[in-house]
Order: C-alpha cells, then structure tokens, then sequence
C-alpha cells in the first residue's frame, strides 16, 4: 500500500488528507488535517498533442512515438492521444499501423488525425500541398486498420461530403471534432446535428466571431460540442480561455496542448508535417508565413495557466482530466476516487509538478 497526502481534488470537492494506493488500483481516500499542502488531482488526459522532447508523433515512426509519450507522462499526461497532421493517405495508413501496438500496450490512449480533411482558407500550420475534401473510403479503410486505434478525427464541416464523414466517423465509434474551419455558423450547426462532438482548439485555425455572422466558434460554444482549448497565453489570450470555459462550463471544456517535438527543447529549428518551423522564446511558428505552429505546452503548465486565468482548480482539473477522459469512455480514470486507475499528479503549493503516479507506479 502506498500513501500520498496533500489537498486531493476529488469529483465532490477538495479533501484534505491521504491518497492509498493499493497495486494500480486507488483504495481510499481519508480526510487527515495535518497531511500537507501539496496538491494532488488526476492524471491529465491530453486530446490533442503532435510530440515533444524532441520526437514527433507525425511521421508515423513508433519509437518516436514512444519518446514522445514518456516526454509527456514525465509532465503528468497519463493518457494520451497521437495527434497527426495533413499527410497524404499512405502515411496516415502507416501510422495507424504502427501505432496500433502502442494502443494494445497502453502507451497511447489512441490516435487522432488533425486534418487532411480541413479548410484551406483557415488551414493555420497544415501543409496545403495534403489537403483534401473527405474521403469516405479512406476513413473507413484507417477505421478497419486501427481495430479501435483511431479515436478521433478532426474535419470542417463545409468541405464537400465532411456532413457524411463526419456521421461515418461517429457511427463507427471515433470522436468527430471540427476545426480548421472557414463554416458559417449555420454549417457549423450543421456538423453538429451530423454527430461532431468536439471543437479542435477552440478559435485557432477557425472563421472569427463576426456579430452578423457569427462562425464556428459561436457555433461551437452554442452547441452540445466540447471545445479544446490551448492554455499556453500564446494561442489564447487568458482572459479568452476563462471566457470559453465558463461559456462552456467545465463538463464540455478540455484543456489541450497541441505540442510539437520542440516541446521541452531549446529554441530553434524543427519541422512540422514537412514544413519547417522555427521557435523562438517557446513560440512555434511556420518560416514560410509565420502562423503558429503547434505549442510548446505541457500539461501540467496548462493546468496551472488555466488557474491563473481565473478559473477554479476544480474546474481546471475536470477540463485536464476528467472531461477529456469522458469523451474518450475511459470510465477507469480522469478523476481520484476510490476503485479507479491510481493515475496522479501531485504538485506543491503554487502547482508546479512535485511526482507522477500511472497505474500505481511512480513515474517520476
């Protein structure tokens, strides 16, 4: 049995006390008023991340993958999808191949495809020479491939056929996300209606908020869709994250990275799906036009961003963990109550990671 103490965010509230840990499983929770002020709440569960300590997910090469994985868990994410950029066909059936092991090991919680199927008017750091309207046969040919690896895919719902696809996707069991968007809000809506679940961060890669035509962020924050948010104060402007969250509300909010291999790297030159990119004072940017290109984020500095913004840290823990974990239907994790995954972070006082607990075994 393993004990840890601190103020433990629970789904309920916060308790001061100690955390057992009975093999991988959590045992109990027991309020004890002289346990600490560390703080510790769930693993992250991060949606949408492209790589980071220098290995990408994006080539679809599983070592790299591996590497990026451990990066990430080292931060307190441990569950994580593989997010891919626009590649072409061939590609992003390798990859699904290769990383379906990862899936059946644990490794990666999934895969989620970030494009081809995207605007190329808001197509943001997406390589335009791969982007493509959706392609039916091709969906359902990754789908067959993964054997339940694919989780999620993001598409914009105004592209021809995207309304079909996105049904596909949501028929077979894989999370429908709009993003790198040009729609109108009634189009937005429309993807919706057709089984999209989730917005791909939020404002980025997306139409702006027009008062006579408001997009597809009004769209999104107006439907059932839970949105992505990047809170890194580059992407987001604090201020915007608190706002989208609250408009939202915690149960169809998520924190995301959106990292790229750069991530815990030094400044400098990198590539993202072919296209260079360099960083500098921990901003990603494409050379050719400037755009954003990806983050260097990791979760447990989103987590802290996203209190600093404002927002309570129950919240900020359900939209780090819990809610993405939801979306995923991983029931056995995402929060800290007896009878779940013994996957936890623990932070000190200001929450600047202190230890990283997955499956019962100390990580770091």
């Amino acid at each position: 049995m393993t004990r840890i103490s601190g103020r433990i965010v629970t789904p309920s509230g916060i308790v001061t006390g100690h955390l057992d840990v009975d093999g991988s499983t959590i045992a109990a929770i027991v309020p004890d008023s002289a346990a600490g002020d560390d703080v510790i709440v769930p693993g992250f569960v991060d949606l949408h991340c492209h790589g980071g300590g220098g290995h990408t997910f994006t080539t679809g090469d599983p070592e790299a993958a591996r590497g990026a994985a451990g990066f990430h868990l080292s931060h307190g994410t441990t569950t994580v999808l593989a997010s891919l950029v626009s590649s072409p066909f061939e590609l992003m059936r390798s990859a699904t191949s290769a990383f379906r092991p990862l899936v059946d090991e644990g490794v990666l919680a999934g895969i989620h495809f970030e494009g081809p199927y995207l605007s190329a008017v808001r197509c943001g750091a997406q390589n335009p020479a791969y982007l493509r309207d959706p392609a039916p046969g091709e969906i359902t040919e990754l789908i067959r491939t993964g054997e339940g690896a694919v989780r999620m895919m993001t598409v914009a719902p105004e592209l021809d056929g995207a309304l079909e696809a996105i049904s596909l996707l949501r028929d077979a069991g894989v999370l429908a996300a709009i993003g790198h968007t040009d729609a109108s809000y009634d189009q937005t809506h429309a993807g919706v209606n057709a089984g999209a679940s989730v917005a791909t961060h939020l404002f980025n890669g997306m139409r702006p908020v027009h008062h006579r035509e408001p997009g597809p962020v009004v769209g999104l924050l107006s439907s059932t869709a839970t949105v992505e948010l990047i809170a890194d104060n580059i992407h987001l402007h604090p201020g915007m994250l608190a706002f989208a969250a609250r408009s939202a509300g915690p149960e169809r909010s998520i924190l995301v990275t959106d990292a790229m291999d750069a991530t815990g790297m030094p400044d400098g030159e990198y590539e993202l799906g072919g296209q260079a990119v360099v960083v500098t004072d921990r901003v990603a940017r494409l050379t050719r036009d400037s755009s954003i290109a990806g983050s260097t984020l990791t979760m447990d500095v989103a987590l802290r961003n996203a209190v600093a913004a404002g927002l309570p840290l129950q919240d900020a823990v359900a939209m780090s963990s819990t809610t993405p974990a939801r979306l995923l239907g991983l029931a056995d994790r995402g929060a800290l109550s007896p009878g779940l995954r013994a996957d936890l972070v623990v932070l000190d006082a200001e929450l600047r990671l202190r230890g990283v607990v997955r499956g019962g075994g100390r990580v770091s």
